[in-house]
């Protein structure tokens, strides 16, 4: 079920490349890569399971409320990052041209698929 739900946001993106259902702790439930794309997601998710703890924690300490949503775009490669809960989140990465708006659609609107199924 996971792998099908990840798949179909990807797919759905314009310039969608990969997604990923991980833990905080940086193991990997699930993901995806859409041909012929060579994204490694599993080191991306990894690395950013590091700093979305960061960042929470920061969220915290500034009381601001929690995380729901990070987005880091570089020359080359986009990654949005939907929070699910305390241990996991959802990620899609896509080409920096990609279309972010609905990337964050298809995550939000994802996210309590993923949730009932944990």
């Amino acid at each position: 079920m996971f792998r099908e739900t990840i798949q179909k946001v990807v797919d759905r993106v314009d310039g969608g490349l990969a997604g990923i259902l991980m833990g905080f702790d940086g193991i990997s439930v699930e993901a995806y890569t859409r041909p012929p794309a060579t994204t490694d997601i599993n080191t991306v998710g990894m690395e950013f399971a590091h700093v979305l703890t960061q960042v929470r924690r920061a969220a915290e300490l500034l009381e601001v409320g929690g995380l729901q949503e990070v987005t880091l775009k570089t020359d080359e490669l986009a990654v949005l990052v939907r929070v699910l809960d305390d241990e996991y989140f959802l990620a899609c990465a896509m080409k920096p041209e990609g279309n972010l708006g609905k990337a964050r659609y298809l995550l939000r609107i994802s996210a309590p698929v993923i949730q009932a199924e944990l």
